[in-house]
């Protein structure tokens, strides 16, 4: 699969599952064969395909139509879109135009979400149904003493790990299981989490092969160090630590995590060379390169340590970077920066002013619509913010031209060369996880390390990410405060879905009123919101079904 588009999720239409809407019983995979003359066979590849797709896939037939999650809208029930809803539109940089039709929007826009938010409740469902895969999987493919099994069964246990860390992150105290049975999940808080995920993904290191062993898309040795920096980055807040100080062990175990990526030399690296597109002429910047529909050929794979894998023809869905394209653009956008589609949503998806100025400042960009103006203005790359005729600011949430829009996410090839499809199908692998989170995980932990600002080993990681997008030196630095990278955190990961876990981290969401956003809190210029708000609340009907459950403060 490396450089190749040719990917096998379709052999998965083998297993037809489908989940009811609950987590406490989970015997859904216990299915009974209707015909005598036949004898059920598990098909292990088909089910590790099922489970690698379940990042972007929510059924058996494409888009819409025999989905996984019973009674579920299946735009709804799409992990990565959902995820990003909920850590997107809740922040500073994100909101969604139909915010008051579309049924947990409006609640997510005004940070006064309840646990029975649609979007919530969808991502819900869709982690512990995927959960419920992995857990079949590890109880049907037994380890046989091959290093190929063990790979697969550790890859299993990693995205099982990745999705209870989903869980950890978003909603703190939940239902958990290992096993597929009519028992009811036991009760684990946030701490309980922390120490499996942990313990999860220093079990299965060994196991795990090196990226150079692997084909493109599955996990590796990598991953694991990346998400392991990330939980130690985070633990302070996991475990309701007092301050940085008593995190500090943490933060040297993120710090030396983030280092084993940045020190690994089989494969991954950050991408730093762009292209011309020979057909049209279109220069694209090596941040560009990471978000084309070649992805995985033009040299940004070997900074994309898990890319969810897409292909406008095999991989159909309402969800990944099909949502993230469509629904950025407007039919208009295409004839200055082509989305590589044949529709769009009507820019849904729209630039709040607080990431606008985070890139901006106080620099006057209206009307422009190109990339290079754009990026000239902000002598960043990263800022692939189209103006427009657009507003800046929202001032009236209903108005469809207030809010920038975002071209950081394309279907179009560097090379110039057709898509594999020309209808609303999206090529473009969406970057998981991507090596730059590496630089600033190290970076973060360093300031903190440091009473709040970076030496000059900490400032040298963000320089390369600055250097890569083209900042000039003379907005570079030997040492950066906590509130730089914060906002670097923004310019470098925007739009990809991690928002609101980096605000909570910086004290920055609910519960807080010194840093602000519109509409932050349901007001124009913005209010502090609760702190119960910065985990969401468990689905009733878990709550209802499992008695060992307890619903979160608060909702």
């Amino acid at each position: 699969m490396k450089n190749s588009k040719k990917i096998i999720f379709g052999a998965a239409a083998a297993m037809l599952l489908t989940m009811a809407t609950t987590t406490s019983c989970v015997k859904d995979l216990d299915v009974e064969n209707i015909n005598p003359k036949q004898t059920t066979v598990l098909n292990q590849d088909a089910l590790l395909n099922k489970i690698y797709s379940s990042f972007v896939l929510t059924g058996q037939t494409g888009p819409n139509g025999n989905g996984d999650i019973a009674d579920a809208d299946e735009g709804r029930s799409e992990f990565y879109r959902m995820v990003w809803n909920l850590n997107e539109l809740t922040t500073d940089e994100a909101h969604w135009i139909w915010y008051k039709n579309d049924t947990g929007y409006e609640d997510l826009v005004e940070n006064a979400y309840g646990a029975d938010n649609a979007v919530s409740s969808g991502l819900y469902y869709r982690i512990y149904f995927t959960i419920t895969l992995c857990n079949y999987y590890l109880e049907q493919v037994q380890d046989d003493g091959t290093a190929e099994t063990k790979a697969r069964r550790a890859e299993v246990r990693f995205i099982r790990a990745y999705n209870y860390y989903t869980v950890m992150d978003l909603y703190g105290n939940a239902a958990f299981t290992e096993t597929v049975s009519t028992e009811p999940g036991q009760y684990y808080t946030r701490q309980q989490f922390f120490s499996y995920v942990e313990s999860e993904l220093k079990a299965i290191e060994a196991d795990l092969k090196t990226p150079d062993q692997l084909t493109y898309g599955r996990i590796s040795k990598v991953a694991d160090w990346l998400m392991l920096s990330r939980l130690y980055l985070n633990a302070r807040v996991y475990l309701g630590l007092a301050d940085d100080a008593a995190a500090a062990d943490y933060y040297k175990l993120a710090k030396d995590y983030a280092n084993k990526v940045l020190t690994e030399q089989s494969y991954f690296a950050l991408c730093k060379t762009g292209a011309t597109n020979p057909a049209t002429g279109e220069t694209y910047s090596p941040y560009q390169m990471l978000f084309l529909a070649d992805n995985d050929q033009n040299g940004a794979q070997k900074e994309i340590i898990i890319p969810v894998i897409h292909d406008g023809i095999k991989t159909t869905s309402y969800g990944g970077m099909h949502s993230l394209v469509l629904a950025s653009y407007s039919a208009g956008m295409s004839e200055d920066i082509p989305s590589g589609t044949s529709n769009s949503w009507g820019k849904c998806n729209r630039v709040m002013g607080k990431l606008s100025d985070i890139f901006f400042g106080n620099n006057d960009v209206s009307g422009l619509k190109s990339v290079a103006a754009v990026t000239s203005i902000a002598q960043d790359d990263r800022a692939l913010i189209y103006p427009g005729s657009y507003s800046r600011y929202i001032y009236n949430e209903d108005d469809a031209d207030a809010g920038y829009a975002c071209v950081k996410f394309r279907n179009v090839r560097s090379d110039g060369k057709p898509t594999s499809t020309t209808n609303a199908f999206v090529d473009t692998d969406l970057p998981l996880m991507r090596m730059a989170e590496a630089y600033l995980n190290y970076a973060e932990a360093d300031a903190r390390l440091n009473g709040g600002k970076t030496t000059a080993d900490g400032a040298a990681k963000l320089n390369e990410l600055m250097d890569r997008a083209s900042v000039p030196t003379s907005q570079q630095s030997s040492s950066y405060s906590l509130n730089v990278i914060r906002d670097q955190w923004a310019k470098e990961f925007w739009f990809e879905g991690r928002r609101r876990m980096d605000l909570v981290r910086f004290n920055s969401y609910g519960g807080q009123s010194n840093y602000k956003w519109e509409w932050m809190g349901n007001v124009e210029k913005g209010q502090k919101f609760s702190a119960s708000r910065n985990i969401f609340g468990i689905p009733y009907a878990d709550i209802t079904n499992n008695s060992n459950l307890k619903q979160n403060t608060d909702y």
